[in-house]
């Protein structure tokens, strides 16, 4: 059986405060959607969003190949730096270790794309922080979208209790003040 038929698509958020990392990445086959959508995103930036091809070091691309895209306009001098430094460097760490641990079997790297959509805080304040952040949620991305997790019984036993991120939480009366007709009573 072929490795990731389809598209795959896995998320993670690891650490706190300023230097957390958000990765949502796509993962899919050369000559699928995901290749369409990999071209035309390189293919197309725009102020202050410039896709990129993710490398572990100058000239040496991470396989399979992945797309970074930052979700947040890189400004000031340190959130650049970790946006095209650290976060990048954390990206292609993680997708390597994933290859390595087997995630993605080696043997089908050069047939798989990856477009990976990265959270770096323009507050970043510690590299090293921000690229082991990065680096964890982009290997739990990759295990996330390759074992088709959360499972759905997972997001409802979530959504019960529920809905919160570190940028806002809803208390238990708003969420019941909120709740469609018959829901949750």
């Amino acid at each position: 059986m072929t490795f990731a038929r389809t598209a795959l698509i896995g998320e993670s958020f690891v650490g706190q405060g300023n230097n957390a990392a958000h990765t949502n990445i796509v993962l899919g086959r050369r000559g699928g959607p995901v290749e369409g959508a990999w071209a035309t995103a390189l293919a197309s930036p725009s102020a202050g969003y410039a896709p990129f091809v993710t490398v572990v070091r100058p000239s040496v691309p991470v396989k399979p190949f992945t797309l970074f895209v930052n979700k947040a306009e890189a400004a000031g001098e340190l959130h650049q730096r970790a946006t095209w430094g650290s976060a990048q460097a954390g990206l292609a760490a993680g997708v390597s270790d994933a290859v390595a641990q087997g995630l993605i079997p080696a043997a089908e790297v050069e047939e798989l794309l990856i477009i990976a959509a990265i959270w770096v805080n323009p507050q970043v304040d510690d590299l090293d922080e921000s690229f082991r952040n990065q680096r964890t949620a982009a290997y739990q991305a990759v295990a996330a979208a390759v074992r088709s997790l959360p499972s759905v019984d997972e997001v409802l036993a979530a959504a019960k209790s529920g809905p919160a991120n570190p940028f806002y939480t809803p208390s238990a009366e708003q969420l019941a003040a909120s709740a469609p007709d018959g829901a949750g009573r």
